[in-house]
């Protein structure tokens, strides 16, 4: 009898190890697809940013900072992939502060102006109303602008609206990145929560921004819309 337990007990240890092994191994893999998804985009757009200044002979100040911007995107990704591939969390050591949404947006938006146009589409920006801020990693924030106006550009194209106002009581700060394309294949939701294989491209940036969007007390969600998608990013506006 003691035999038959304790074969039991072996095959059952071999069990809960190979599932631990098999969930690390997963853990891994979405860590490295993570780390290839941030990075490819902003130096995507670093690369074509720069190539735009050596054909006109220079780049403005607001060109140089976005660039800045999307090569500490680039930073934090690797970052990422030495901690676990995961968004960092409150309380883990990094630093937050006030962040000017106008200039992050702002700062955003030029970055990938010319990947836009290098696939036919074009970015507009309009911030609506007083100026705002909120709490946060500007690094970490401006990882959720980039993919929602990444994804406006790759799967959406034409005229891609970004925007931004501040509600009526002050209280969140509201962004919307509006594309003409044929719409999203599901809710946010339900692509945020898919399995990592069956994400894709948008369903795996989506996943980051709402990641994002929570850790910093806000939310991803989608706004009805006649044509395309519209993406609704909110957050708490520092009073």
């Amino acid at each position: 009898m003691r035999v038959f337990g304790g074969g039991w007990l072996v095959a059952s240890v071999a069990v809960f190890s190979g599932l631990f092994l098999r969930r690390s191994s997963e853990i891994r893999m979405e860590a490295v697809a993570r780390a290839c998804h941030e990075l490819r985009g902003p130096l995507a757009a670093v690369r074509l940013g720069v190539e735009l200044g050596v054909r006109v002979g220079e780049l403005s100040p607001e060109q140089l900072r976005a660039l800045d911007q999307e090569l500490g995107r680039a930073s934090l990704a690797l970052d990422d992939l030495a901690g676990a591939g995961l968004p960092a969390r409150d309380g883990d050591g990094r630093a937050r502060h006030e962040v000017d949404v106008v200039r992050l947006l702002s700062d955003s938006v030029e970055a990938w102006r010319v990947p836009a146009a290098e696939r036919g589409a074009v970015l507009a920006f309009e911030w609506m109303g007083v100026p705002a801020r909120v709490w946060g990693e500007r690094l970490r924030l401006a990882q959720a602008t980039g993919n929602l106006i990444a994804n406006a550009i790759e799967h959406g194209g034409g005229e891609i609206s970004v925007r931004g106002w501040l509600t009526p009581e002050h209280r969140r700060v509201r962004i919307e990145v509006v594309d003409a394309g044929p719409g999203l294949p599901a809710p946010v939701a339900d692509l945020a929560r898919r399995p990592r294989g069956g994400r894709g491209a948008r369903g795996r940036g989506l996943a980051i921004t709402a990641v994002i969007a929570r850790d910093h007390g806000g939310r991803l969600a989608a706004a009805p819309c006649e044509t395309g998608a519209r993406l609704v990013l909110e957050l708490p506006a520092v009073a």
